[in-house]
C-alpha cells in the first residue's frame, strides 16, 4: 500500500500545501518557449543577495565547468570540472591549496568516497581510484560500472553509498525529453555492489535525477529531478523527493503522479496508475541540480536540518526562473515549509536572457559555511554567517 505524503506545490510564484492547490494547468496551456540564457560577465555593481547576517564571496576561480563538490576525510575539498575533465583537490579545505588530482576524464560529475577509494562518475563510466587523503594522490583507476553507449541526452551521473557502505547508487538521466523504450538504466536510480556487480534498478521514472544524498543519520535517500519540457511554461514542475524503493515516478508516461503525458496517449495505463507523487514541487523548468542538508550549528536555527538546493535555471520558459539557491526547512525528517530564496542575484530580470552565473552544487564545510559551484561564472562561492541577527 502506497503512503500518501504531504506535498508542497509552486502556484503563481508561491509555495502552498498540495491540498490547498488548484489542479495543474492543462498541457500546452501556454506555448513551449525556447529561451536559452546568455551568460555574461557580471555587470558593474552586480552583487549576489543573501539574508541579513550572511556574507558571500568568491572562494576559488580558474575552472571551465566547475560542478560537483565533496569534502574528504582530511578536510580537503574535491571538485569535478566537467569542461577540463579534471578532478581538483584543495588541501586542507583551502582554496590556495588547489591541485589537479585526476585528469583526462570524459565529463566527470559525481564523486563519492568508499573505504580507501575515490569514485568518479563520468558520462559512460564509473571508475574508482585508490585515494590517499593525506598525500592528496590518486592511483590508477579501474572501471566498476560501464555505461558505454549512454552518452546521448542527459550526461551527469551521480554516485552515493549507503551509510553501511554495502551498496552504491548511481543516478542516470534519460536520453530524450519523452520517449518510451530507452535503456532501463536510464531515467532511473541504479544500485550496485561497491565493485559494480549485482546491478538492480532501485527506482524508475525519474527523468533526470541529479542531486542524490541521504538525509543525515537515516536510510532515506533524497533526489532532485529535472522534469520534461515542451508542455508549457508551468508544466511539469521539477521536484525534490525521498525515494521509495521499487517505486515508479512517472517518466515518460506520466508526470507528478498519475497525470498522463498527452504525447504518449494511451500507453502504459498500468504504470500511470501507480506513478508516485513527489514530496516537494520546485517550479517548472527551474533545472534543480545538487543540494546539501545543513547539519552545522553556525547558521541561525531556522536554517538547520533542512536542505539548500541549487536551481541552475530555465530555458524552456517565456519568463526566466531559477538561477538561485533556495532553502527547504525540515522537521522530523520531512519538509516542513515552503522553499525560500537564500542566494540570488545571478538572473538580471525574468524577461532578460542575460545571466551572470548558474549554481550547480552545494556543500556544507566543517566550519558550517557553504560552498556553491557556479558553472556560468566558472567559480566557487562561499557563504558564511557573520553572527548578526538574520
Amino acid at each position: 500500500m502506497r503512503t500518501v505524503m504531504a506535498m508542497l506545490v509552486l502556484i503563481g510564484g508561491a509555495m502552498v500545501a498540495a491540498q490547498q492547490a488548484p489542479q495543474l494547468p492543462p498541457p500546452f496551456s501556454t506555448p513551449s518557449s525556447t529561451n536559452r540564457p546568455v551568460v555574461v560577465e557580471a555587470p558593474a555593481g552586480a552583487r549576489l543577495q543573501v539574508p541579513a547576517g550572511f556574507s558571500v564571496e568568491t572562494w576559488a576561480t580558474g575552472f571551465e565547468i566547475p560542478r560537483y563538490l565533496l569534502q574528504g576525510p582530511g578536510g580537503e575539498i574535491l571538485l569535478t570540472d566537467s569542461g577540463s575533465g579534471t578532478v581538483y583537490a584543495f588541501a586542507g579545505g583551502n582554496a590556495a591549496g588547489k591541485k589537479p588530482l585526476i585528469t583526462g576524464l570524459k565529463r566527470p560529475y559525481g564523486l563519492a568516497l568508499w573505504r580507501n577509494y575515490l569514485y568518479v562518475a563520468e558520462t559512460e563510466s564509473v571508475k574508482r581510484y585508490p585515494y590517499d587523503a593525506k598525500a592528496l594522490t590518486a592511483g590508477k583507476g579501474e572501471e566498476v560500472v560501464s555505461l558505454a553507449g549512454l552518452s546521448m541526452g542527459h550526461w551527469t551521473r551521480t554516485v552515493v553509498f549507503d551509510r553501511a557502505g554495502q551498496k552504491m547508487y548511481v543516478g542516470v538521466g534519460s536520453a530524450s525529453n519523452v520517449s518510451a523504450g530507452e535503456d532501463p538504466r536510464r531515467a532511473a536510480i541504479n544500485r550496485y555492489n561497491p565493485d559494480g556487480s549485482g546491478h538492480e534498478i532501485f527506482v524508475k521514472g525519474t527523468r533526470n535525477p541529479v542531486g542524490l544524498h541521504w538525509y543525515p543519520n537515516s536510510d532515506a535517500l533524497w533526489v532532485t529531478v529535472e522534469e520534461r519540457d515542451a508542455l508549457g511554461d508551468d508544466l511539469p514542475s521539477d521536484y525534490f523527493t525521498h525515494l521509495q524503493p521499487s517505486a515508479f515516478y512517472g517518466w515518460p508516461f506520466a508526470y507528478l503522479g498519475p497525470h498522463p503525458d498527452p504525447r504518449l496517449k494511451g500507453e502504459r495505463p498500468d504504470l500511470i496508475a501507480k506513478a508516485v507523487m513527489p514530496d516537494v514541487l520546485l517550479g517548472a523548468h527551474v533545472s534543480a541540480l545538487d543540494f546539501a542538508f545543513y547539519t552545522g550549528t553556525r547558521f541561525p536555527a531556522e536554517y538547520r536540518g533542512g536542505a539548500f538546493l541549487a536551481q541552475h535555471g530555465s530555458w524552456n520558459r517565456s519568463q526566466r526562473i531559477g538561477y538561485r539557491v533556495v532553502y527547504i526547512p525540515f522537521k522530523d525528517g520531512r519538509p516542513s515549509g515552503p522553499p525560500k530564496d537564500f542566494l540570488t542575484g545571478w538572473m538580471l530580470a525574468p524577461d532578460s536572457r542575460d545571466v551572470w552565473g548558474r549554481p550547480v552544487a552545494v556543500l556544507m564545510l566543517n566550519d558550517g559555511s557553504l560552498l556553491v559551484s557556479d558553472d556560468g561564472g566558472k567559480k566557487i562561492w562561499r557563504v558564511a554567517y557573520g553572527g548578526t541577527k538574520s
